[in-house]
């Protein structure tokens, strides 16, 4: 006999659902905020559109190589191939790495909420290669990353991987909701995908600031809001983990908010609003592999040490050269890192229920152990099959627009149309390009401080 369907787990994992898919829009307008305004459009279709690529691909294929019966702890086998034998009763023998996810709700409820993670997380490289990406190869780097890179690690943390939980085999690394799996994992691929794609065009020598700030407090705001999805949904259903895993959420990211902006204040003179917005965000990151195991003042410890953390990691990042656009490796790679290390410091069975889910200062110093090896495997990991992903789609395809395409912005060249028509003639542009490549500009490049960029520095 089947095992029987809870109504209230199922209505929360599906509720989950679908604020974790709201996260990717949402943070297509978080990403949109900070580029000009002739990519805005360009930014928020990255984002958009991988809901659509990375869905279909996760049913066909994504979701059995990342949570079929594993083949020795490295990937799973092809049993749910075209989501075969995903069925709408539970499945009593799934096993599902640090994620506590009970035979209460149907096999598909897990898989759908499990998809929403896979879309999210190629979404976040994209601020990497903001405002310079040929769309077509964007299209097949997102692809390959999700099911070579992506798959993979969600494998070995959530899955039966070898870095999942001590009785699948694992080394017990903990990451209740995606630290390494997600932020470690795209921040580390955002470094790749920085250095392959090179700087944009005039990179600290023209204008390169936020055209829409509001975008980017929207984009904060729903990310914000998704995540209760995000981390609660994660415990599997509606029970004391998960309401642990929502107050610690909303605790975490209101520190960072705080820390970031009072960082940015006292070196700045200013109260940044970006600051604030970016802060809650690094905030969020790093609580999430935490947020099953941690107790609430602890969140504060982890979201105020983020804020400054990523804060202080945009500055260095503003004075390496490297354009990362929209600072995922400060926020994501850096702020995951430290969420990830924090978990294995902090975590205590009052709050998973485990007696092997202890922290350093709950007498076993050994997870942090586990947790390194965690957060080094996935970094060298991501950032080397990235890059030669990144590297074979530019001898072959090509990884950026031309010069001139780049110049007159990716909303005309790469989809035709434009993010705001204020006037008339707004729209002329759009129409000549259409019959023929446009003329190379002609007006000198504006200078600008050396300070000036799109990140989250502020």
């Amino acid at each position: 006999m089947p095992p029987e369907i809870n109504s209230g787990d199922t209505a929360w994992m599906l509720a989950a659902a679908a604020l974790v898919m709201f996260m990717t829009p949402g943070l297509g307008f978080f990403y949109a905020g900070f580029t000009r305004s002739k990519n805005v459009l360009g930014t928020i279709m990255q984002s958009f559109i991988v809901v659509g690529l990375v869905g279909v691909l996760w049913v066909l294929i994504g979701y059995t190589l990342a949570f079929g019966p594993t083949e020795g702890g490295i990937i799973g086998n092809l049993s749910f191939i075209g989501f075969k034998d995903v069925g709408i009763i539970p499945d009593d023998k799934a096993v599902v790495g640090n994620v506590t996810w009970g035979p209460t709700i149907p096999h598909e409820a897990f898989a759908i909420f499990q998809a929403m993670f896979a879309i999210i997380t190629p979404a976040l490289i994209t601020g990497a290669f903001a405002e310079r990406a040929k769309f077509s190869t964007f299209l097949v780097f997102m692809a390959a990353w999700s099911l070579l890179v992506y798959a993979p690690v969600a494998h070995w943390i959530f899955g039966a991987g070898w870095l999942g939980i001590a009785d699948s085999g694992g080394i017990n690394a903990l990451d209740f909701a995606g630290g390494a799996a997600i932020h470690v994992n795209a921040g580390a691929a955002a470094l790749a995908a920085a250095l392959l794609y090179g700087r944009r065009k005039g990179f600290g020598r023209e204008p390169m600031e936020p055209h829409n700030v509001t975008y980017i407090v929207l984009g904060a705001a729903i990310l914000w809001f998704g995540w209760f999805g995000f981390n609660a949904g994660s415990a599997g259903g509606a029970s004391g983990q998960a309401a642990n895993a929502f107050v610690v959420t909303n605790t975490a990211a209101a520190s960072a908010a705080l820390s970031w902006m009072f960082a940015s204040w006292a070196l700045t003179g200013k109260a940044s609003v970006i600051g604030a917005a970016a802060g809650a965000v690094a905030g969020l990151v790093a609580i999430t592999p935490a947020s099953g195991f941690v107790q609430p003042w602890a969140a504060i410890v982890i979201g105020s040490v983020a804020g400054v953390v990523c804060y202080l990691a945009v500055r260095v990042r503003e004075r390496s050269g490297v354009d990362d656009s929209l600072d995922v490796v400060a926020v994501h790679g850096v702020g995951g890192t430290w969420g990830a290390l924090a978990t294995g410091l902090f975590a205590t069975a009052a709050v998973s229920g485990l007696a092997d889910n202890e922290g350093l200062f709950y007498g076993h110093p050994a997870q942090v152990l586990d947790q390194l090896a965690a957060i080094a495997t996935v970094w060298i990991y991501s950032f080397a099959v990235t890059a030669i992903i990144l590297k074979v789609l530019d001898l072959t395809l090509g990884l950026r627009v031309t010069e001139d395409e780049e110049e007159l912005g990716l909303d005309v060249t790469q989809h035709g149309e434009r993010g705001y028509v204020l006037d008339e003639g707004a729209g002329l542009a759009v129409v000549q390009y259409a019959e023929g490549p446009p003329p190379a500009p002609t007006s000198a490049p504006r200078v600008q401080p050396e300070s000036a960029g799109s990140g989250a520095g502020s």
